[in-house]
């Protein structure tokens, strides 16, 4: 399946389900942070979501369980891979530059990130 980009509110009802594993409108809604959107506003986000091929439900007698179909690494991945190719032309290099520049590293920092690069180099060989 061909991931689409979610929007802010559509990303929060997912963060949560992948938190929940499983749950109904209501189990969502209680775990939004204030100001609380409406019931009908949730509910019709999830419906989205579920158009989108997001996540799926059991149905209950009236009842809607919803789950979810993609996992949280999957679209880590996708957003990751589109924010790469978008701000950075998928050079990891661009990456790692921007975020020194941009965050004050501490030597501990750096000297974690040199350890992991050290060994990814040696799993490479």
């Amino acid at each position: 399946m061909k991931l689409k980009e979610l929007t802010k509110a559509e990303e929060q009802i997912m963060q949560i389900l992948w938190q929940l594993n499983e749950g109904i409108v209501k189990d969502i809604l209680e775990k939004i942070p204030e100001p609380k959107p409406a019931y009908n506003t949730v509910s019709t986000v999830v419906r989205v979501l579920e158009g989108k091929g997001f996540i799926d439900h059991k149905a209950y007698g009236n009842s809607h369980v919803y789950f979810p179909l993609v996992s949280e690494d999957d679209y880590k991945k996708f957003t990751f891979d589109k924010l790469m190719s978008n701000y950075f032309d998928n050079s990891y290099k661009s990456l790692v530059s921007f975020i020194a520049d941009e965050k004050d590293l501490g030597l501990k920092e750096l000297d974690e990130l040199t350890e992991l690069i050290n060994k990814l180099k040696s799993q490479k060989k």
